[in-house]
């Protein structure tokens, strides 16, 4: 049951038609500090909003009479076979959206057949996460400022069976999450518990030592004179499949691949990380071009509808991550909630791909895409 629902017709989460439909739940359910975590971008919010406009540069090439009844939504991801080609980005503290936190969205990507990205600043420990999962998920790093830290992080999650390690490279530099910091202002309770938007000072360390994956550690990550060199001895480092998450050009896709990541994934951190002003989805083409086949590319930030996951497995990524929308469900919902937000996903990419006609996604070109009225 929504705690209370601003939308009277959406009493449970089967209620809900869209995605969006649980965002206005979630943001009446939250206290300001928690909701501004979830909603701020950095500065003027300009890239936040840059996601969402940029899935409209983008039509759709509709084949008819081609006979698609069941489309296959099937994947594969680094020899794995995935049920469909979206996963559950990586979202801090969820503990903050709801009391089972990050074990009810495992829960749910457990029953949806879903591969789930856990956070470095989890509020609930890798292992529980692993139980409640029933498989490992993909881990997202937030590196240790020290080597040692690091060795002694990544150790411990190649040892709880994680096969993909995705280093997040977005933040590194620190960022300006101003709405949040602002909408935190206005909340009288103390959220070091759980997050923090303002800069890292020794409270935000504090907080973070605090966190299950960083107990017996510093709290001290995030290094911003790291480099490519860094890259090298961290796939050193593990047998883990090492992913970059944060790449927004052709140049560091390049680089990437040279230095041996085994895949990328086209994120500003939902308009969380630098403010470009350019949506991730109009990244990605120079992306996908600049490794072509020799590493699978991921992309997220602003995808709400299937059509829009269409767009981008059409350009050429492999699958695509959501973030905000499952946390909205999560916090209106629980477990209920986040599966809810799959099965609208998963719905409206079958019926997107039925009435283009394409029967797989092994199928999806860019003949079946323009990008403000051209081809690719």
């Amino acid at each position: 049951m929504a705690r209370t629902s601003p939308n009277p017709a959406i009493v449970t989460a089967k209620d809900s038609l869209s995605v969006m439909d649980f965002e206005p739940l979630a943001r009446k359910a939250l206290p300001p500090a928690h909701w501004g975590y979830l909603a701020t971008g950095v500065d003027d919010d300009l890239t936040l909003h840059m996601n969402r406009e940029a899935m409209t540069h983008y039509q759709l090439r509709a084949r008819r009479l081609v006979g698609v009844t069941n489309p296959d939504l099937k994947t594969e991801v680094f020899g794995a076979t995935w049920n469909m080609p979206i996963y559950l980005s990586a979202v801090g503290s969820q503990r903050m959206f709801h009391p089972d936190g990050e074990l009810a969205t495992a829960r749910a990507a457990k029953a949806q057949k879903t591969t789930q990205m856990l956070s470095t600043v989890t509020s609930i420990s890798l292992e529980d996460v692993v139980e409640a999962l029933g498989a490992a998920p993909w881990y997202q790093l937030y590196m240790p400022n020290s080597w040692q830290e690091t060795e002694k992080l990544v150790n411990r999650v190649e040892a709880a069976g994680c096969s993909v390690l995705t280093w997040t490279i977005d933040t590194l530099g620190g960022r300006n999450t101003e709405t949040g910091t602002r909408l935190a202002r206005t909340d009288s309770r103390n959220c070091l518990g759980c997050h923090v938007s303002a800069p890292i000072t020794g409270s935000r360390v504090q907080m973070i030592r605090a966190k299950p994956m960083f107990r017996g550690l510093s709290g001290e990550m995030n290094p911003p004179w790291a480099d490519w060199s860094y890259v090298d001895r961290l796939k050193k480092m593990t047998k883990m499949k090492l992913v970059l998450k944060g790449i927004d050009t052709a140049e560091d896709a390049a680089l990437a691949r040279e230095h041996g990541a085994d895949g990328v994934v086209v994120s500003n951190h939902g308009g969380r990380a630098t403010e470009t002003g350019r949506g991730t989805i109009d990244i990605l083409p120079e992306v996908v071009d600049a490794v072509g086949t020799q590493m699978p590319v991921f992309v997220d930030g602003g995808f709400r509808r299937g059509s829009d996951v269409f767009k981008a497995l059409a350009i050429g990524a492999r699958a695509v991550g959501i973030g905000r929308p499952y946390i909205w469900g999560l916090t209106a919902f629980g477990q209920e909630g986040v599966e809810r937000v799959l099965e609208i996903l998963r719905a409206e990419l079958t019926l997107t791909m039925r009435t283009c006609g394409v029967a797989s996604t092994r199928q999806l070109t860019r003949n079946f895409i323009l990008r403000n009225g051209a081809k690719l």
